[in-house]
């Protein structure tokens, strides 16, 4: 069985890889992303992510889908107490920004729509420059004290902003963040490794990387010249063109092929095994994706392997 790791100072414990839920309730429908979070819980997964703004840029949605698509399935399996759920505040439109007025109606609805009454991982989503560090961690502090959020994050924060937080946090005694959300993987390092990381590092938080396989580029279906259908595609076929781009699925290749593995598999595993990564988050629209996902977890590559890839994907 695939040990679970924990998430920075809290008690939680999680699965190496997260299951993203930004697609449920947008590109899988109900019975899909049942089908999905059936499949991950089987494997041993108890890590799903969403947030109260999916999928708000969707037609005819308004945001909060995911979650209750979330909810629902909590509500109809009876597993609530076996799966560690995250959410985040700050993007939906009905709930812009961090005022602690925010974050608490934020919060009460994410609640409600999920079917529980409290929230294991609690992240603000884009951090609001406008509001003092100060008003946000103490809002936080409160969902914690008021036992309706286990733990707190951060995502799409500056390293100063995150570092101010966390003295705050300290000081005055009030729930810390215990993890990070970057955009992080194997094309995309630039914003996370450095002061981000560092800050991390010294804070001993975890890191719970979002866009695992750059918007589906890292499963090796995007190649240059190949054209792919997918709401995604855009990105990800960019991507093909680059010079880094090539460099990395050439490596992969290697790689996934020396374990008889998929590059999805082989891509998440190199982050899985970064400095102060805890999981992963990788999102599977159909039952058939979600394999080579979870895999992610018991694949163990080499010292050699690690730096080709590392390498690789410094050019």
């Amino acid at each position: 069985m695939t040990s679970l790791r924990p998430l920075g100072s809290s008690d939680l414990h999680v699965f190496p890889v997260a299951l993203g839920g930004n697609v449920f309730g947008w590109t899988a429908d109900e019975a899909q992303s049942f089908a999905v979070l059936d499949a991950y819980a089987a494997a041993g997964g108890n890590f799903v992510d969403s947030a109260d703004v999916y999928s708000a840029w969707a037609e005819g949605n308004e945001g909060g889908e995911s979650e209750t698509v979330i909810g629902r399935w909590l509500a109809s399996r009876g597993n609530r107490s076996d799966i560690v759920v995250a959410t985040k505040v700050g993007a939906h439109p009905r709930f812009k920004g961090l005022s602690a007025t925010t974050i608490k109606a934020g919060a009460e609805e994410s609640l409600r729509r999920l079917g529980t009454d409290h929230i294991d991982l609690y992240y603000t989503h884009f951090d609001d420059e406008s509001v003092p560090v100060e008003e946000i961690v103490t809002a936080l502090d409160q969902l914690v004290k008021d036992g309706k959020v286990r733990a707190v994050a951060a995502s799409n924060i500056s390293p100063e902003r995150l570092r101010a937080s966390l003295d705050f946090a300290e000081a005055e005694g009030l729930a810390r963040y215990v993890a990070l959300q970057p955009h992080y993987n194997l094309v995309s390092r630039d914003t996370y490794e450095g002061p981000l990381l560092e800050t991390v590092e010294q804070a001993g938080l975890s890191a719970v990387p979002y866009y695992g396989l750059a918007a589906g580029f890292l499963t090796g279906k995007y190649r240059p010249g190949k054209t792919v259908e997918s709401a995604r595609a855009y990105r990800a076929a960019a991507l093909a063109e680059t010079e880094r781009g090539q460099a990395v699925l050439s490596a992969l290749d290697t790689v996934a092929e020396a374990h008889g593995a998929e590059l999805a598999t082989v891509a998440l595993a190199w982050l899985a095994a970064r400095p102060t990564v805890a999981a992963p988050i990788a999102s599977a629209r159909t039952v058939e994706q979600l394999p080579a996902l979870v895999a992610a977890a018991d694949l163990k590559l080499t010292e050699a392997e690690l730096a080709l890839l590392t390498e690789a994907s410094a050019s």
